[in-house]
C-alpha cells in the first residue's frame, strides 16, 4: 500500500472526498490529526493540525495487529456511526446515544467479537459504551476489522476524547473535546469519510 497521503486515500475509492489524516512518528504515541477535503481536483486541509494520541505502543500494520497489543492499525478505513452519552444535534453522520445496556465485545472467542451489543454480551470480555470516565462522551467508530470481522485482529477502534494531553490509548485515536466536536460536525456521509493512517514504521 502506498503510504503517501493523498495517494493512499484515492487508491481505496475515488468517491472519497473527506479524510481524517493521522500522522505519528514510528514508535511514538503522540500524533497530529488534520482534516482534508477533495475539491477542484485537489486535496486541501480544512482544519488542523490537531494534537492527538494513539495506542501506547504506536502504529502497527493490519497484518500484524492483534487484540490487546496497544497498537493503532495503519491503513485507510471508513468512518462509521458517531456515538455518545449525550443527545447531539446538527450533524450529518448517523448517531447512536449510548446507554448502560450498550457494550463492545473484545473477546476473540465470542461470536459477537468486535460488535456493538445491546444487552449483556455472550462473551468473557467486553467494555461499556457508557464509560464512567467520560472518554466516550463523544466518539466515532473506525471501521477497522468489521467487514469481515477476523477473530483476534483487534477490536473497538474509535476516535474519542483523550484522558489528558499526551496520554496514550489502547489503540484508538484520542483528542481534546473541542477538536473532536469540530471533527464530528464536519463529517458528512455523502463524502465517504475515511481515516487515513500512514505506516511511518516502513518509511
Amino acid at each position: 500500500m502506498n503510504n503517501t497521503f493523498p495517494e493512499m486515500v484515492r487508491a481505496v475509492d475515488l468517491k472519497i472526498t473527506q479524510a481524517v489524516l493521522v500522522k505519528a512518528e514510528a514508535g511514538s504515541y503522540l500524533a497530529e490529526v488534520s482534516l482534508w477535503e477533495f475539491k477542484q481536483e485537489s486535496w486541501r486541509t480544512v482544519y488542523g493540525p490537531i494534537p492527538a494520541t494513539i495506542g501506547r505502543n504506536g502504529l502497527v500494520s493490519p497484518e500484524r495487529k492483534k487484540e490487546g497489543d496497544g497498537c493503532t492499525p495503519t491503513g485507510v478505513y471508513p468512518l462509521g456511526m458517531v456515538f455518545g452519552s449525550r443527545p447531539i444535534v446538527a450533524i450529518d453522520m448517523p448517531y447512536r446515544q449510548t446507554s448502560e445496556d450498550d457494550f463492545w465485545v473484545d473477546d476473540p472467542a465470542s461470536p459477537e467479537y468486535n460488535h456493538w451489543v445491546h444487552g449483556r454480551p455472550k462473551a468473557a470480555s467486553y467494555e461499556s459504551m457508557l464509560r464512567a470516565d467520560g472518554l466516550y462522551r463523544y466518539g466515532v467508530v473506525v471501521e477497522y476489522n468489521t467487514a469481515p470481522v477476523v477473530s483476534g485482529k483487534g477490536s473497538a477502534i474509535f476516535i474519542h476524547l483523550w484522558r489528558a494531553s499526551g496520554v496514550p490509548t489502547r489503540g484508538c485515536i484520542a483528542m481534546a473535546e473541542e477538536d473532536l466536536v469540530k471533527l464530528i460536525a464536519w463529517l458528512d456521509p455523502v463524502n465517504w469519510p475515511v481515516i487515513a493512517i500512514p505506516d511511518t514504521n516502513n518509511q
